[in-house]
């Protein structure tokens, strides 16, 4: 069962009863545009979001059929700085795992901080300058951030693509809260992000957000003022930006 609220400013809003069904519903969403797109260009951009939050989602469509992925160059959004090249924690590693190593993209492109992290921006500012971007994957953290534009750091008006940030305590201990790390030292410092102006120059933007640990960040996102105390409310002015949110971090509806 869905109930779709229509707008929220600009941002088209699915809740679903479960987390199943909304990563599912996201999964069948990109999956349409993409063949969209591809039926009208040669070739597609695609960033995605490294998180559980986003299993649901990159399960659909590393199984989906009818996606010529050879036509299709994928990038991810954020990468911790200092972590090992081999760390199971790396979001190159998540990414590579769920879905990359399963479709046989035409170009991965990871950020690689292992020269460093200016290099890396470097290398991947140029990469991200070859073309528009045409999808983004995305979700939303407990603190309201998009990637790893904490609201210490999230600017609306970046003049980078990319950038080195320090993590705020509250990104930290959900890395922990998602078990991805076993406790709050574990978990990096810093990290290097594409920036929010980088993120909505995506034509089309799809954000999962399952969970009760985010019921907060959604309520901010969608009724408090667009400000960079919550960096997602910007997504509420992107031309076509859909988010999917099922019962646990929006709460119910009335049908």
């Amino acid at each position: 069962m869905k109930s779709t609220i229509e707008q929220v400013d600009a941002l088209h809003v699915c809740v679903f009863e479960t987390r199943q069904a909304m990563g599912v519903a996201a999964g069948k969403d990109v999956t349409a545009k993409i063949k969209e797109l591809l039926a009208e260009k040669v070739s597609l951009r695609i960033v995605f979001a490294a998180a559980p939050s986003q299993n649901e989602m990159l399960d659909f469509l590393a199984s989906a059929e009818g996606i010529d992925w050879s036509r299709i160059d994928v990038f991810h959004m954020d990468e911790y700085v200092g972590l090992p090249a081999d760390a199971t924690e790396r979001f190159a590693y998540f990414l590579t795992k769920k879905l990359f190593a399963k479709i046989s993209p035409r170009t991965i492109n990871l950020i690689d901080d292992s020269e460093g992290a200016d290099v890396a921006c470097l290398r991947y500012k140029q990469l991200l300058e070859q073309g528009p971007i045409d999808i983004v994957c995305l979700g939303i953290g407990e603190n309201g951030h998009l990637a790893f534009n904490d609201p210490p750091v999230a600017d609306f008006n970046d003049p980078e693509l990319i950038k080195r940030v320090q993590l705020d305590d509250i990104c930290r201990q959900q890395q922990v809260n998602d078990g991805c790390f076993a406790t709050f030292d574990d978990v990096p410092k810093e990290a290097l992000t594409l920036t929010i102006p980088t993120l909505l120059s995506g034509n089309h933007l799809f954000c999962v957000v399952p969970g009760k640990t985010k019921y907060q960040a959604v309520q901010a996102m969608l009724n408090g003022p667009i400000t960079t105390a919550c960096p997602a409310s910007i997504l509420r002015q992107h031309p076509d930006c859909t988010l999917y949110v099922d019962t646990d971090s929006y709460g119910q509806w009335d049908e």
